[in-house]
Formats: structure tokens, C-alpha cells, sequence
């Protein structure tokens, strides 16, 4: 059998945390700022957490997490 391969962007893109949840980083905050309303901006700080919908789909893109 082929080995499993990790895809590189979702690699770069996301980590697991202690629960076993995957962290992301927020969109829309790297360029184009001065448009955002600064609650949009203070919202987009750090990390979120994805929902178990979206981290089901990533599942496949990390097989060895």
C-alpha cells in the first residue's frame, strides 16, 4: 500500500491543540486593513477554533494528527 501524505498547505495552516481540536488562524486580516470596521480587526486577533464540520474535512488532509 502507498504511504499516506500530509498536504503542505494544511500543514502550514493548522495545529492541534491539547483537546485534539484544530486551531486556525482567523481570514481577512493581511492586507486591505483600512477598510475593516475595528471590531472586524479586533475579532480576527489570534486564533480560532474549527468546527467539527470543517476540522472532519481537514482530517483527511492530516492523516498523521
Amino acid at each position: 500500500m502507498p504511504k499516506l501524505k500530509t498536504k503542505s498547505a494544511a500543514k502550514k495552516r493548522f495545529r492541534l491543540t491539547a483537546t485534539g481540536k484544530l486551531r486556525a488562524n482567523v481570514a481577512y486580516k493581511q492586507h486591505n486593513l483600512r477598510k475593516r470596521s475595528q471590531k472586524m480587526k479586533r475579532k480576527a486577533r489570534g486564533t480560532m477554533i474549527l468546527t467539527k464540520a470543517d476540522a472532519r474535512i481537514l482530517k483527511s488532509c492530516l492523516p498523521h494528527l
